[in-house]
């Protein structure tokens, strides 16, 4: 398989130029002006955007067990329509993904389907007790796990969060934190994070695992993780589009964690500009208009995080287009351990064309998710998917 893209302005974490691409079995073979190829499928691009495909740190595809709300097919196709051709699914499906019959079934599906690169976590505690690690060690020689994860249940005991990191860093793994304190949830959700954080940093610097903080949203947080990285802990931090386009006076969106104040947006805003944000993390969370009505937290967002955080971030914010390609498509592709996420010779030609003139009104009907719930719901932003390429394939057109 062959695919030539001509005329493009190519951008990833390091470079801006017009140019062009060509990819061959999967793979970029060559990257330069005016290639010429015969017999070649042919994109033209006019000058249009081409960056890396994004890859999602955070996102919930809600199979095996919930599948009403969102399935593996589903969720790749809203993936692919916002530009994603990787993903990391959290642990929280039904059954938890604490065994390897359930990543096996995440990952003979996702390869079925064929659409996009799905990594599938595994949860840190068996089941969420928040006690039991017994299934890590089971599942140790596992080579495809890639991270662990007690999606929206803070480990509460100390002592299994920095066992359970001892054995992440013994098998390479990231270990994804989910800062919502059950102690202080029910009290105040600000301190729930708060507090988790400061917890969860100090066992990073003790036990030297990799942390991934994940939807980081106070500006108290921010800073408790950049003086952890400043001394040297092994942390990313991750934020989300729902926390850089609202604050709570705008949408008090029912979310974990909160939509914040507007200092903690400005917070998120200049850690990104000050490169102490390493993670866009969309946290797709497809939920059915009566479980929203009934209160469930959570929002679908792979389909519109780009345009949200190209207005919000470039347009309104001057961050540059190479930074939001680190954020979304270089660094995520380095904690997955992914050959991927930037344009280079030898790298998986996994791309996305983009229209950063086009400005578009969110309507969740015209979405691919089965999800509709979106706080974002005729709001206007720039940034149009046109057409997202895994291996050399084109899997989406507008």
């Amino acid at each position: 398989m062959e695919l030539l893209i001509k005329n493009a302005r190519i951008v990833d974490v390091t470079q801006d130029f017009i140019g062009d691409i060509y990819i061959k079995d999967g793979i970029i073979e060559e990257i330069g002006q005016k290639i010429f190829k015969i017999d070649v499928e042919t994109i033209e691009c006019e000058g249009k955007i081409l960056m890396p495909s994004f890859i999602d740190t955070h996102a919930h595809f809600r199979d095996p067990g919930l599948t009403w709300k969102e399935d593996i097919e589903t969720g790749s196709r809203a993936a692919l329509k916002g530009g994603y051709t990787g993903v990391c699914l959290m642990a929280n499906t039904n059954p938890i993904c604490s065994s390897k019959k359930v990543l096996e079934y995440v990952r003979n599906k996702s390869k079925e389907i064929n659409l996009i690169d799905i990594h599938q976590c595994l949860s840190v505690t068996k089941d969420f007790d928040g006690v039991t690690l017994t299934h890590l060690e089971e599942l140790s020689g596992d080579k495809e796990i890639k991270a662990i994860s007690d999606d929206g249940v803070g480990i509460s005991n100390s002592n299994t969060m920095l066992e359970a990191m001892e054995i992440a860093k013994k098998n390479n793994w990231v270990i994804m934190s989910h800062a919502e304190s059950p102690e202080f949830s029910k009290v105040d959700m600000r301190i729930a994070e708060n507090m988790m954080t400061i917890r969860d940093v100090e066992l990073a610097k003790l036990s030297k695992a990799r942390l991934h903080m994940c939807h980081v949203s106070t500006k108290e947080a921010i800073k408790c993780i950049i003086d952890g990285k400043v001394s040297g802990a092994n942390i990313t931090l991750e934020v989300t589009p729902h926390h850089i386009g609202l604050t709570r006076d705008i949408n008090d969106y029912r979310v974990n964690p909160p939509i914040r104040e507007k200092e903690d947006v400005e917070a998120i805003i200049n850690a990104i500009k000050l490169g102490m944000v390493d993670t866009i993390g969309t946290d797709h969370a497809p939920h059915t208009a009566d479980e929203k009505m009934k209160g469930s937290p959570g929002m679908v967002g792979i389909e519109t995080a780009f345009s949200i955080c190209y207005t919000k971030l470039v347009k309104e914010n001057n961050v540059s287009l190479n930074k939001l390609s680190e954020l979304m498509s270089y660094n995520p592709a380095k904690l997955l351990g992914m050959n991927k996420g930037k344009i280079s010779i030898g790298v998986e030609g996994d791309l996305v064309l983009v229209d950063i003139n086009k400005c578009l009104k969110v309507n969740p009907e015209e979405f691919a998710s089965k999800g509709r719930n979106t706080p974002f719901t005729g709001m206007e932003f720039y940034g149009e998917i046109l057409m997202t390429i895994k291996g050399g394939e084109i899997k989406y057109t507008h």
